[in-house]
């Protein structure tokens, strides 16, 4: 069978769920310490890359609600032009499939296989650590995505350990609200001095979400969407929201509740992964 030429593949950018998420401390600068679980679950965004004959970096299409120019995986392939010197452009077509502003880190993780895949393509060949660097100065979520695996994340996010996590489902509501993660970070009622743990403390149904209440006074309809979720099991906020989840042991388990779920409410089931679907292409230097 003939190989498929790397400029005409699809490439994935997985969500992610935060399993917990504690506010511990915040750093001179203002920035947030956290401490979360990462896991990364089988609901794609996906990303083509078209070559350029001038040097311009341009979305194919429009995403709605973002700029072009903020679109994070836009600024990757900007910042990677200008550390490598690459006169190349390149048009990226992003296919979404993860709600914007709903705590699943869509737009952390399409900038992940951006950067990830045009340092291939562009055969630019940073290291692992360059990239990682690059990753932070573009979002606290992004180092995780180029992770290669599920993750225990300390700091702002950055630093990042291994994971092992049960096979597991999950059901995932999407609440018809924005929420701003800037808007809840600057609340003065937010807890940040949640007592830090061990990664060998951490087991399923470990903690909480520390946003999550000041989420649910300010947005009602994720209140909403976490109460009748939590009929089912420990449903909770992922990142700032507003996307609500609760994990099931089977497939079978999960599609049974959503099922369930009244008309005027979208969600979707889904199954945690063990490895980020480009794992192979993250870990190769």
């Amino acid at each position: 069978m003939e190989k498929l030429n790397p400029w005409e593949r699809r490439y994935p950018a997985p969500a992610k769920l935060n399993l917990f998420l504690h506010v511990v401390g915040r750093r001179p600068d203002g920035y947030h310490l956290l401490q979360t679980a990462f896991r990364l679950i089988d609901r794609c965004d996906w990303l083509r890359f078209s070559s350029r004959a001038d040097a311009q970096v341009r979305l194919a299409r429009a995403l709605p609600g973002v700029e072009e120019s903020e679109e994070l995986a836009v600024r990757a392939a900007r910042l990677l032009q200008t550390a490598a010197g690459a006169k190349r452009g390149v048009e990226i077509d992003i296919e979404k499939n993860i709600p914007v502003g709903g705590g699943l880190g869509g737009g952390s993780s399409d900038c992940a296989t951006a950067l990830a895949v045009l340092n291939r393509l562009w055969r630019v060949d940073l290291s692992r650590e360059r990239l990682a660097a690059m990753a932070l100065s573009l979002g606290a979520d992004v180092p995780f995505f180029l992770f290669g695996s599920n993750a225990f994340a300390e700091g702002v996010g950055e630093r990042l350990a291994p994971l092992e996590l049960p096979q597991a489902w999950y059901v995932v509501l999407m609440p018809p609200v924005a929420v701003s993660t800037r808007a809840i970070f600057a609340e003065r009622e937010l807890t940040r001095n949640s007592q830090t743990i061990k990664i060998s403390s951490f087991s399923a149904g470990f903690g909480r979400n520390d946003l999550e209440p000041v989420v649910c006074r300010l947005h009602a309809e994720v209140a909403a969407h976490l109460e009748w979720l939590r009929q089912f099991g420990d449903a909770r906020l992922s990142g700032s929201g507003a996307c609500v989840f609760a994990e099931f042991s089977t497939e079978r388990e999960a599609r049974s509740v959503l099922s369930r779920m009244p008309a005027e409410m979208r969600g979707f089931a889904v199954r945690g992964l063990d490895r980020h679907p480009l794992a192979a292409l993250l870990e190769t230097d």
